[in-house]
């Protein structure tokens, strides 16, 4: 199993234990409150919401990771969504290790 399916499925089990925050709006405010610790863009969302994404999270000091594709990131969760924001230091923290090997 590669790393990027294992993200795809702890993405799932952080969804199913609620600690995931999904759409725009809901994961740009975790953003401002400081509440996302990482944020996963699809790679065919808009260029705009991508990098209105991605400045967000830049500012805010939380990653931003954008290598899944909208299929991929609505499979793992099971609805379609383009963002999503993870709200707990314990699964931020596998994201980090498992996204950079």
């Amino acid at each position: 199993m590669t790393n990027s399916q294992k993200v795809l499925n702890l993405l799932g089990m952080a969804t199913r234990a609620g600690k995931l925050v999904s759409g725009e709006e809901l994961t740009i405010a975790d953003i401002r409150s400081q509440k996302a610790k990482i944020v996963f863009v699809a790679t065919d969302a808009s260029p705009n919401t991508i990098k209105k994404i991605q400045d967000k999270s830049a500012y805010y000091n939380v990653k931003c990771v954008n290598e899944f594709t909208q299929l991929e990131l609505s499979q793992a969760v099971g609805r379609s969504r383009m963002i999503l924001g993870v709200c707990d230091q314990g699964f931020a923290k596998k994201f980090q290790e498992l996204l950079t090997k």
